[in-house]
C-alpha cells in the first residue's frame, strides 16, 4: 500500500511538473508569435488596409508616460538621496567619501533608474493592460473585434507595445535626472561643495555608453511588460475573479521577467 501511494505521488508530480514545462513552453511561443505579430502588422498594416493609427498610440503614450511620471519622480528622487547616504556612509570607511559621486552616478544611470521604472510601470500599466484585455475577452469584445475583420494585436497590443516602448525609455532617463539631482543635494553639502561643481563632475564622469546601457535595458523591459501583460489578459477565464488573478500573475512575472532580465543583461555587456 505504502509503495504503491508514494508511486502514485510520484506519478502525480511528474504529471503536475510537465503540465506547467508544456503551458510554459506554450507561453513562450504565445509571447514569440505576439511580438512578431505585432513589428508586422506595424509594418505591413497599411497594406492590409489595417494602419496602426496614432491616436490609441498617444492614449497609451499618455497613460503610460505622463500618467506615471509623479511616481517615478518622487521615487527616484527618494533613491538618489538614499544612494547617496548609504555611499558617503560606506566610502567614509575607507577615507574616501569624495569619491561617491562616482559611485551614485553610475549606480543610478546604469542600473536604478531603469530598474525600479521598469518595476513601477509594470506593476501600474502592465497590470491595467491585462486587467483591461482580460475583461474584453470575458464580454467577448475581442472575439466580435475578429469577427468584424479588425485584428485584435493590431488594434490592441500595437499601440500598447509602442507607447511602451517610447514612454519607458524617456521615463528612464527623467528618473536618471531627478535622481542624480537628489543625490546632488546630499552629496554637495557633505563634500563642502556645491550643485555646479557636482554637475560638472557628474557630466565628466558619466559617458554616453552609460546612457545607452540603462536605455538599453529600458526598452527591453518595455516589451516583457507588454508581452506578459497582453497574454495574461489573454488567458483570463471564470470571470471577474479570473480577471483579478490573471491580473495579479501579470505583475508578479512581469517583475520577475525584469529582474532576470537585468541580471542577464548586466552580466552579457560587461564581460
Amino acid at each position: 500500500m505504502t509503495a504503491g501511494a508514494d508511486h502514485k505521488g510520484l506519478v502525480g508530480l511528474l504529471d503536475r511538473l510537465g503540465r506547467r514545462a508544456v503551458a510554459g513552453v506554450a507561453e513562450f511561443g504565445f509571447a514569440a508569435a505576439l511580438f512578431g505579430e505585432s513589428f508586422y502588422w506595424l509594418a505591413m498594416g497599411k497594406r492590409r488596409h489595417q494602419p496602426v493609427r496614432l491616436a490609441p498610440i498617444f492614449a497609451q503614450a499618455m497613460e503610460i508616460g505622463i500618467g506615471a511620471l509623479p511616481i517615478v519622480t518622487v521615487l527616484s528622487g527618494t533613491i538618489g538621496v538614499m544612494l547617496a547616504i548609504q555611499g558617503i556612509y560606506s566610502l567614509k570607511l575607507f577615507g574616501a567619501e569624495s569619491r561617491v559621486t562616482l559611485g551614485v552616478a553610475l549606480s543610478t544611470v546604469r542600473e536604478f533608474a531603469p530598474l525600479i521604472t521598469g518595476i513601477l510601470v509594470a506593476g501600474r500599466s502592465g497590470s491595467a493592460l491585462a486587467a483591461r484585455l482580460g475583461t474584453m475577452r470575458i464580454n467577448q469584445e475581442i472575439d466580435a473585434l475578429t469577427v468584424m475583420g479588425i485584428s485584435p494585436v493590431r488594434f490592441l497590443v500595437v499601440p500598447a507595445l509602442i507607447a511602451m516602448m517610447v514612454m519607458l525609455p524617456a521615463l528612464t532617463l527623467w528618473g536618471d535626472l531627478v535622481g542624480l539631482f537628489a543625490a546632488g543635494l546630499y552629496i554637495a553639502p557633505q563634500l563642502g561643495s556645491t550643485m555646479a561643481a557636482y554637475g560638472t563632475e557628474v557630466a565628466g564622469l558619466l559617458k554616453v555608453n552609460d546612457l545607452m546601457h540603462g536605455l538599453a535595458k529600458s526598452a527591453i523591459f518595455a516589451v516583457l511588460i507588454t508581452v506578459v501583460g497582453v497574454i495574461n489578459g489573454a488567458s483570463v477565464t471564470g470571470g471577474a475573479e479570473g480577471v483579478g488573478r490573471m491580473t495579479t500573475r501579470s505583475v508578479v512575472h512581469a517583475i520577475s521577467a525584469i529582474v532576470i532580465t537585468d541580471m542577464i543583461f548586466v552580466f552579457l555587456v560587461t564581460r
